[in-house]
């Protein structure tokens, strides 16, 4: 089947999903711009800090993300606040670090309770679009959820259209996982858009979580046949192989954010929106078993560390933002420490909303206008659970970021490490010894935030690097 075949039945499923919505302001011939800015936030799932063009990789293609780069701010030091999905989406909704919110992994049905951890992110909880939807912005979320099985549109959002939990599971259906996998990106932003044509006279909040480039890639040929090295076989004979496959997806969801950016600036919406694209946690890793184990093909960058990782890997994410006129464009920001925890402070302050009393993140408008910035406070992490695959990547069970140091320990004191991020991000360079003060300084910071979080639940092999692999 072709894109404009695809296309055509998409825009019908998508007709029929969104009948009913009449209550949303209708378009109108010519936009007037707001005086509040429009925001859309842009989530990958399992795109590496190395997956991009813009980010060094030069076998991976990327233009409109590249694009999107060079009209806004590159930031080489953006981070997530889990190295796994769920506690990581929490962290963007809420501006609270995951941990304190009993989220400490992904939600997944019966193993909730064993890990103990609720079946939902706590409606009591603030939330950005919550905030945002208070100080008269339409909202919107279209998906991936995975923050539980509450309804999605009951954390602020006019619009819920998810799949992974979060209601109905509108995009699973009737049609079956996989095949939402295939077109998922497609069909997101086809609903983008048209929230984008049907809100184009309304401050707007534009969620789009995607599900690519997560396993199983499944890519349509036409982006497979840009990975295809030439040697005369016969298209029907190649097997394609899981890099290729995961390049393909990964320019798949290129192609595919390109058509709704391109929207956007069609709607004379384009100087009035901010844009902030990033990924939830790292690139999946090839051990893991079931449909990943021959797709963990992302790419890292130089860090080590992927998906289950508090390495720079597992949660030092691509964060690009794009906002004409205020963010400066083709800039790269090497020394800004920025996350998605950020943006709720960041957009309820732009967006004139009431800001709960308290958050984890900071107002990073600064960094945004291309000024200095320097975090007041101190990022922090918690991974409670076992890390299939290389011994290299298996990080301790916490880690805190403060200034240039990053700093690491399991729950019971062992593993200290201590790595300069701004001298050698790579973080194979243990300099702990070299500076007690340093590690005092932050093994109190780490001690002091575990008091505030649920009981340890942790598994026993947490933290643990130990060879041979257990049976």
């Amino acid at each position: 089947m072709t894109l404009n075949q695809r296309a055509l039945r998409i825009k019908l499923n998508r007709w029929l999903s969104l009948v009913g919505l009449a209550s949303l302001a209708c378009s109108s011939t010519a936009a007037v711009q707001t005086q509040k800015p429009n925001f859309i936030f842009l989530f990958a799932d399992d795109l590496g800090w190395g997956d991009l063009g813009c980010y060094g990789n030069g076998q991976i293609k990327t233009p409109n993300i590249d694009a999107l780069a060079r009209e806004g701010t590159l930031f080489t030091q953006g981070y997530v606040s889990a190295s796994v999905c769920s506690p990581s989406r929490v962290a963007c909704l809420t501006g609270l670090f995951p941990a304190r919110t009993g989220v400490h992994g992904h939600f997944e049905g019966a193993k909730n309770a064993a890990r103990g951890m609720p079946d939902s992110l706590s409606l009591a909880y603030p939330t950005l679009p919550r905030a945002l939807q208070a100080a008269g912005y339409k909202t919107a979320h279209f998906g991936k959820w995975h923050v539980g099985v509450e309804d999605a549109s009951l954390y602020g959002f006019d619009i819920a259209e998810t799949s992974n939990g979060g209601g109905q599971d509108r995009y699973e259906m009737p049609n079956g996982f996989d095949y939402f996998f295939r077109d998922s990106s497609e069909i997101i932003a086809d609903d983008g858009i048209a929230f984008l044509e049907e809100n184009r006279d309304n401050p707007f909040y534009l969620q789009l979580w995607f599900l690519e480039p997560h396993a199983p890639n499944l890519p349509h040929d036409e982006f497979l046949k840009l990975y295809r090295q030439p040697g005369g076989i016969p298209d029907e004979l190649i097997i394609p192989d899981p890099l290729s496959r995961y390049r393909a997806v990964v320019s798949n969801l290129d192609y595919h954010l390109g058509r709704l950016i391109k929207r956007l600036d069609e709607l004379g919406l384009r100087e009035n929106t901010i844009i902030v694209l990033s990924s939830d946690n790292g690139p999946e890793d090839h051990h893991i078993r079931g449909k990943a184990n021959t797709l963990g093909m992302g790419e890292p960058g130089p860090f080590r560390g992927r998906k289950r990782s508090l390495y720079e890997g597992g949660v030092r994410m691509p964060f690009i933002v794009r906002w004409p006129g205020v963010t400066p464009s083709g800039a790269v920001d090497n020394s800004s420490v920025v996350g998605c925890i950020d943006l709720f402070p960041t957009f309820a302050e732009l967006a004139g909303a009431k800001l709960p009393s308290e958050l984890d993140g900071e107002n990073i408008l600064p960094a945004l206008r291309g000024e200095h910035f320097e975090r007041t406070r101190p990022l922090f992490w918690e991974w409670r659970y076992d890390i299939e695959g290389y011994k290299v990547n298996v990080s301790p069970t916490h880690a805190v970021r403060l200034g240039r140091w990053k700093f690491y320990m399991n729950y019971d004191g062992s593993r200290k490490e201590l790595y300069d991020e701004q001298a050698a991000p790579m973080e194979v360079d243990n300099v702990a010894e070299n500076h007690p003060d340093v590690v005092q300084k932050m093994e109190r910071l780490i001690l002091d935030w575990r008091k505030t979080l649920p009981a340890w639940s942790g598994d026993a092999r947490a933290g643990d690097n130990s060879y041979p692999w257990p049976e």
